[in-house]
């Protein structure tokens, strides 16, 4: 029985290289991309608006269906404090975003329009530090364990020339705390097809 499983461990180690670079070779198979991020946070009064940057990772399944990682960092927002006279106030809250999902996509031409829901985590992170080490402090939150589960219902739209291309997305960013709090979240970037 052992050597039935080592044979097979053996066979799997030494096949899997090789489609996988058959799969790369096809092209278009897997995209790279980075993206600002724009979050509305519904959550407070006046909404508060977030900014930050992001990155994802998409596999193909299909030509028309992928599964996709992606994580968004948003920076700390200054706003002005309705309570006072006026003057600038920072929120020292930074949001991190992490959300895994399939892709459903047209076809696989120059442009392509695109459904995707993903779940995952947010973690809101309330402090004074830089954006280093505030992105530090953001993933030990979601490690002990102050962080939210979301779900992200959203579409768009991509456009290629070549391997390069740009993305367009809007969704509802839901994330559960007391009930669901639903928030308009827009990115925007570019993308390498490969």
């Amino acid at each position: 029985m052992k050597r039935l499983v080592l044979s097979a461990v053996l066979v799997f180690c030494f096949a899997s290289p090789s489609f996988v670079f058959a799969q790369a070779l096809r092209g278009d198979h897997v995209e790279v991309g980075a993206f600002v991020d724009y979050f509305r946070l519904d959550r407070t009064d006046p909404s508060l608006n977030y900014a930050g940057l992001g990155g994802r990772l998409a596999f193909n399944l299909r030509p028309t269906v992928q599964l996709e990682a992606e994580m968004a960092y948003d920076f700390d927002r200054t706003y002005n404090n309705p309570f006072d006279d006026g003057t600038i106030a920072r929120s020292q809250t930074h949001i991190l975003h992490g959300l895994f999902g399939p892709k459903f996509q047209t076809g696989s031409g120059r442009f392509r329009l695109f459904v995707t829901g993903k779940a995952g985590l947010i973690s809101f992170t309330t402090n004074t530090q830089n954006p280093p080490t505030g992105f530090k402090s953001a993933l030990g939150a979601v490690g002990n364990g102050d962080a939210k589960f979301a779900v992200y219902p959203g579409g768009g739209v991509e456009g290629f020339v070549g391997p390069v291309g740009l993305r367009l997305e809007v969704g509802d960013d839901i994330y559960f705390d007391n009930g669901a709090r639903n928030n308009l979240r827009v990115t925007f970037g570019p993308t390498i097809r490969f």
